[in-house]
């Protein structure tokens, strides 16, 4: 597998990343402001993360997503830990991440890759999305903040 940044002549993996935000406008905004990193098997595009400068010495990895067949397979921790080593590169101090409360296994990989929760943003889904998020049987509602220092 390789991980690199996704050139200026290719289209966005848009379908990926809708399967880690299914709000296409937000998501093509913070794609056009970040870095998007895309996962190859075989020449094939199979994840992608964006990482998005937000603050001075902060980034956010945002959309994390894996195709589905490919799911079990150690690529989506891949891709954070090389979005954490890309941070870390490229100087910044801190990496944030903002999950849904009802994705159990997000929650569960970012802490395995070193993120400590720092916050929720109540009802962040229910303000900021049209249509009912449900995973695992559990509605989205709120938005989990973690963190990791990178110094």
């Amino acid at each position: 597998m390789e991980i690199r940044a996704l050139k200026n002549e290719e289209t966005l993996p848009l379908d990926l990343l809708l399967l880690a935000d299914p709000n296409e406008k937000l998501v093509r905004e913070y794609a056009a402001r970040g870095t998007c990193m895309v996962a190859e098997v075989d020449g094939e595009v199979v994840g992608q993360y964006v990482l998005l400068p937000t603050r001075p010495g902060t980034v956010e990895l945002a959309s994390v997503a894996v195709t589905p067949r490919e799911h079990g397979k150690g690529i989506g921790k891949a891709l954070v830990r090389h979005a954490v080593s890309s941070a870390r590169a490229m100087g910044f101090a801190t990496i944030e991440v903002g999950t849904g409360n009802s994705g159990m296994g997000q929650l569960a990989l970012y802490q395995k890759c070193g993120f400590r929760m720092v916050g929720i943003d109540v009802d962040f889904f229910v303000r900021h999305y049209d249509e009912e998020i449900v995973e695992d049987d559990i509605q989205c509602r709120d938005m989990i903040r973690l963190s990791q220092d990178l110094y």
